[in-house]
C-alpha cells in the first residue's frame, strides 16, 4: 500500500475512532437555544394571551413578544461530540449543567420552581400594569410555601395571611424573615394570621378580622455556616386584589422572565392607541410590584430568536444590556430599561420615529 494511501486511512481511521469516543464520552453540560416567542397581545394555541373583564379595554396593534429559552432536560447526558458542537454553534450555548440544575435538582423540581416563579410574575405584571395606571390594588403579606418537616408544617399553609409576627405588623415579605430572626433556635414565635380558607371566603373586607388566629410555633435552626439562624420552615409572599380580572393563558412556559412583557401588554389593553404603533417589538426582563425591571438569564438566546421571528427592538433589562450586546443579531436594537416606565418611554420613542432617542444597550452596558 502506498504510503500516502496509508496515512490517509490511519488519519480516517483515528478520526472515527475519536468520533466515536466522542459519542461515548459524556461531559457534565447542558445546551441552551432559541425557544418560542408569543406576542403578549395576540392569540396563543386558539385563546387572548391576555384576558381582562370587568374594565374597558381597547384594540392594539402591532407586537410586544415575551420570548423564551429551550434548555436540554435535567436527565440528559451530553456526549461530547454534542459540547463541542454547541460551543462551535453561533445560536445555541453551552452551560455547566449544574448552572440550570444545581444542587442534583431533578427535572420535577425544576420545573415546579419555574412555574411557581411564572406564577409569580404574572402577579406582579398585573401590579406593575395598574399601579403605572393609578389603579389602586389591595395587597398583603401571605404564606408562600411551608417546607417538609419544618416546624410550621402543619401550623402554617399556603395562602395564609400573616398580621403580625409576635405583635409587630407585617408590612413585606422581608419583614417575617426580620422578625423570625430576631429569636435564638428553639424560642417560641407568634404568628398573627388569617387561615388561607377563611381569606378565600366571598365576605374577605369583613370576615378578614373575625378570622384572625395566633399560632406560635417552636424555631429551629438553619443550616447555615456560621452561627445557626432561627427557622420556622416557611417562604413569605404577596397576594393581591384586583379590582377587576384579569387572566394570563399561557402553557408550556416557566420562570419570571416575561414579567415586562405581560405588564406592557396589560397597560396597552388597558389605554387608549397602540403602545408599539404597529411595529414588532420584542423584550424579556422579571418585574417586581414597583415596576423595577430585573436581569434575566438567556438573554442572547432570546435576542435571536426574537429576530428570527421579525422584530425590529428588544426591550432588555439593564443588567443584560454588556453580555446581550456583545453578539447583538443583524437588524435588531437592544434597548436598555430599568423600570416599566423606561419601557413605555422607549414605546413612545418608536412608535413616535425618534429611534434616536432610544437608551441602545452596549457592551459597557
Amino acid at each position: 500500500m502506498p504510503r500516502r494511501t496509508a496515512t490517509m486511512l490511519a488519519s480516517t481511521l483515528m478520526l472515527i475512532a475519536l468520533l466515536c469516543a466522542g459519542v461515548f464520552i459524556k461531559v457534565p453540560y447542558s445546551e441552551m437555544s432559541p425557544g418560542p416567542t408569543v406576542n403578549t397581545l395576540g392569540e396563543h394555541d386558539g385563546e387572548p394571551v391576555l384576558q381582562i373583564s370587568g374594565r374597558r379595554t381597547y384594540g392594539t396593534s402591532g407586537h410586544l413578544n415575551m420570548t423564551t429559552v429551550r434548555v436540554t432536560s435535567a436527565d440528559y447526558k451530553m456526549n461530547l461530540v454534542e459540547a463541542v458542537y454547541g460551543w462551535l454553534a453561533h445560536d445555541d450555548k453551552v452551560v455547566p449543567h449544574n448552572t440550570l440544575y444545581p444542587d442534583g435538582k431533578t427535572e420535577e423540581q425544576s420545573t415546579q420552581e419555574n412555574a411557581e416563579e411564572f406564577s409569580q410574575s404574572q402577579e406582579s405584571a398585573k401590579v406593575a400594569a395598574l399601579k403605572e395606571l393609578g389603579v389602586p390594588v389591595d395587597s398583603w403579606v401571605i404564606v408562600s410555601t411551608v417546607l417538609k418537616d419544618s416546624p410550621a408544617e402543619g401550623r402554617l399553609h399556603a395562602g395564609d395571611v400573616i398580621k403580625a409576627v409576635d405583635g409587630t405588623v407585617v408590612k413585606a415579605p422581608d419583614d417575617v424573615a426580620d422578625l423570625v430572626t430576631k429569636h435564638k433556635p428553639g424560642e417560641k414565635v407568634t404568628f398573627t394570621i388569617v387561615p388561607a380558607k377563611e381569606q378565600a371566603a366571598a365576605e374577605k373586607e369583613r370576615r378578614r378580622a373575625s378570622a384572625t388566629r395566633k399560632v406560635t410555633i417552636t424555631t429551629a435552626a438553619s443550616d447555615d455556616t456560621g452561627a445557626p439562624r432561627a427557622i420556622v420552615g416557611i417562604s413569605a409572599g404577596t397576594d393581591h386584589t384586583f379590582p377587576f380580572s384579569i387572566d394570563i393563558k399561557l402553557a408550556d412556559v416557566g420562570g419570571p422572565s416575561a414579567g415586562l412583557m405581560f405588564a406592557l401588554g396589560i397597560y396597552d389593553k388597558l389605554t387608549p392607541g397602540s403602545l408599539t404603533g404597529g411595529t414588532f417589538v420584542a423584550g424579556t426582563g422579571t418585574i417586581d410590584d414597583a415596576g423595577k425591571v430585573g436581569p434575566i438569564g438567556g438573554v442572547e438566546m432570546k435576542t435571536v430568536g426574537a429576530r428570527d421571528k421579525g422584530a425590529r427592538y428588544f426591550l432588555t433589562p439593564k443588567d443584560n444590556c454588556a453580555a446581550a450586546a456583545k453578539d447583538t443579531p443583524d437588524g435588531l436594537t437592544l434597548v436598555k430599561v430599568d423600570t416599566i416606565g423606561d419601557a413605555l418611554g422607549a414605546l413612545k420613542d418608536i412608535r413616535g420615529g425618534h429611534t434616536d432617542a432610544l437608551p441602545k444597550c452596549t457592551t459597557k452596558g
